[in-house]
Order: C-alpha cells, then structure tokens, then sequence
C-alpha cells in the first residue's frame, strides 16, 4: 500500500516522470487495472489521483487481497462489529466489506466506464473459491452478488474450471459482466472463450441484446514459470544432452503462453461466428504480473505482453516499477514464431503444459480457497471480542 501512496504523492508534488510510462500504456490500448483494494486506499483519495494521473482504468480484487487488507489492518474493526451487532454471520460480514469497497471504487471508476462507452472501468468480485466444482451455487452466488454490487461497471469473478465454464455460460446468457479467473493455459482459455461466445449466441437466440455485456480472461503468468523452472532445472541435472536448451527455456513459458493465447484471442474475436453476434470480444487480462525471484526483472511480466485490447492487473509494488522504469511500447504481435517454439520445445522435453495447468489451477484455488476461510475466520473473531466487551 506504501507503493500506492508514493504514485499517488509524486504525482501531486509534480515528480511523475516526464514521459509518463503508465498513462501512455493507455494510449497505446492496453488498459492498466489496480490488483489492490483496500478501505484507505479509497478513504485516501489515492484510488482517485491513480485514475486522474496514472490512467488506471479498473481494479481487481480476490480473496488473497481481502485477507491481507482485514489480516493486516483495522480500518474494518468498526463495521465489522456493527455488522456484528445487526446480527449478521461471518460470511455476510464479508460480503458487506467488500461489496462496500467495490462499489465506492466503481463509483470512482464510472467516468472511465462512461467515457468509454462501457469497455473499461470495471471492478472484480470473486465468488467463493470453495465453489470451484459446483457450476449451480457458482451461478446463484454470482448473480446475487452482481445484483447486490448494483453497477453496471462490476464484474464478477468465475474460476475457469470445468464446472467454472458452465457458470461463465450461463451468466453470460443472463448478462452478467464475468472476469473468467485462474487460468494457466491456453486450451483452457479457449475454452473459457468458446464458454463466452455460447452464452452470447445463447442470449441473441433469445433475442436479448449483446452490445454491453463485458467480460476478460485472466490468465496467471509468473506462477507458471515458479512451477515449469524447476522441473527445467531437473532435466539439465540428469541429461547433458538437454541441459543447454533447458537453460535456454528457463523463465520463458510463461510469456510464450501469454503469446499463444493472444494468437487465439486473435483467431476466436475475428472469426464469424463471433462477428456475426455483434457483440464486444471478451478481452484477454494479464494477472499474477509481479516478478517473485530476486533474480527476475521487475517488469518481467509487463514490457513484453504490450498490445491493443488487453488489460494488465499490476499490484503495488509492480505499478511502481513501471511507473519509475517503464518502456511503453506495443510488443505482442511481434515473436509469434518464437513463442510458439519455445512451447514446442518444453513439450519435446517432457513437459506436458496441460497438467502443469491443471496443477495450477488446484493448487491457485487451494491458495484462495485458505485465504477466504483464514479471512473468515479473523472477522469471526474480531466480531466475537468485541461483542463480548460490550456491556
């Protein structure tokens, strides 16, 4: 949060670099979206100078952000126990934070929305992660928490399992705005597009309007490479024959999935069964953009997936970087040739990227589904020791 309050403060003391790195991404078409909430953050007027100054056109949130927001602070003490006091459970409690946070920030993030016509501007609630496997409760609690934020700049966030897929389609059909999330490879992505485009096709042959429904897909980039490198590093131990590419191949996986699944979003979004609906392609969002080894560029996940259309979710530490070192320039339609190879290569050396997707995907909603219940949990217990101190 330190990070967000030096951008916002630089950019009033008159310090913001002359060539100002964040808001020409959004002048090259690629739209900017904060991977943080929380209460000061909005209380501050920092989420506000970001939008004027830096161009940042949307937020992201999951319950990872949430935990660390409540866990860390206590900005929500007090609406916690009076929430508490009305009688309110734990989970309601949550939902009351949160849908509080988001429509103050789409509040925020409405002239955006407007003067966009309804293409950016958008905030992201994640439904229980412990609904992963459970397309029917995905879609009820989903349609009640988009019902319950009330803006028309909110979507909701769907993880793209298979059960996540039905849900993606159904709510498109019902017009729900959906961030398609957790996602690690490209057959899942186009089968979260595929997912997208019926729900459209479901809707036109109902004959309900298409032209506003929003929606991304969010696929996570530097966990990817966490889990491929090591097994890289593996192969160059036990086969000397092999060792050279796989040093070659390290830290690359990645940003040649991001490429392959730009080439998709390419074919799907200009194919004529999408054209033919009239409808807004569903944008591609890169997630997970913070470099996590020493050894990696800061911007690592940044400067190289560049291009029109798509979103990148950049948290704190990262905004900054970019904000201090960026180099915009537009980058993705260039080294499809290259990308390609370097996933052919990783799968010649044993790697199958379907399952390291697959791992992933458990393992990331493993990782919110422990966050929401420690989350849950600590607002539990901060209800309980208030309550029980008063007289």
């Amino acid at each position: 949060m330190n990070s967000l309050r030096i951008c916002a403060e630089r950019a009033l003391d008159g310090s913001y670099p002359m060539n100002r790195p964040l808001a020409r991404l959004h002048e090259l078409g690629q739209s900017v979206w904060l991977d943080y909430i929380d209460r000061s953050l909005i209380i501050s007027g920092t989420l506000r100078r970001l939008i004027a100054e830096d161009k940042i056109t949307g937020v992201t949130s999951n319950p990872s952000i949430f935990h660390k927001a409540v866990v860390q602070g206590h900005d929500y003490d007090e609406e916690i126990v009076g929430q508490a006091r009305l009688g309110k459970d734990r989970s309601q409690i949550y939902e009351a934070l949160v849908i509080d946070d988001l429509r103050r920030a789409a509040d925020l993030l409405r002239g955006v929305y407007d003067a966009t016509d309804g293409v950016d501007g958008f905030v992201s609630l994640e439904v229980d992660p412990r609904l992963a496997d459970d397309a029917e409760t995905t879609v009820d609690q989903a349609r009640r928490l988009f019902r319950a934020l009330n803006r028309p700049n909110a979507m909701i966030k769907v993880p793209a399992t298979p059960a996540g897929l039905k849900a993606i389609t159904r709510l498109t059909f019902e017009g729900v705005n959906v961030n398609a999330t957790l996602l690690f490879g490209i057959p899942r992505y186009r089968e979260v597009a595929d997912a997208f485009v019926r729900g459209l096709e479901q809707r036109v042959e109902a004959g309900r309007d298409v032209a506003r429904i929003a929606s991304v897909a969010s696929l996570f980039l530097s966990r990817i490479d966490l889990l491929v490198d090591p097994m890289l590093e593996q192969i160059a131990a036990r086969d000397a024959a092999s060792a050279s590419l796989a040093h070659r191949l390290s830290g690359q996986t990645a940003v040649a999935c991001a490429r392959g699944a730009w080439r998709a979003y390419l074919e799907l979004f200009d194919s004529t069964r999408f054209l033919r609906l009239g409808a807004r392609p569903q944008r591609l969002l890169w997630a997970s953009t913070s470099a996590k080894r020493p050894s990696d560029r800061p911007l690592k996940y940044v400067e190289p997936l560049i291009g029109p259309g798509t979103v990148n979710t950049l948290p704190p530490d990262t905004l900054e970087a970019y904000r201090q070192r960026g180099e915009p320039m537009v980058r993705l339609p260039n080294d499809a040739g290259a990308s390609a190879r370097v996933l052919e290569d990783l799968e010649r050396m044993g790697i199958s990227l379907e399952r390291v997707s697959e791992r992933l995907e458990r393992e990331g909603i493993r990782k919110f589904a422990e966050a929401y219940d420690d989350l849950i949990a600590t607002i539990g217990q901060r209800a309980e020791q208030a309550t029980s101190r008063t007289p």
